[in-house]
């Protein structure tokens, strides 16, 4: 999931399912970013099948 759009502050949730990608997606592991206004984070997800 990818917005490029401003959210009201709060609590938000995502969920990732690794097989609704096309063809779903291999075990390994996979970056994300998460940036808010100066916070900025990269973190990383190992997703095991």
């Amino acid at each position: 999931m990818v917005t490029f759009y401003y959210e009201s502050t709060g609590y938000y949730e995502v969920e990732f399912n690794g097989e609704s990608a096309v063809g779903g997606l291999a075990s390994g592991i996979y970056f994300y970013r998460l940036e808010a206004e100066s916070f900025k984070e990269t973190k990383r997800m190992l997703l095991i099948k």
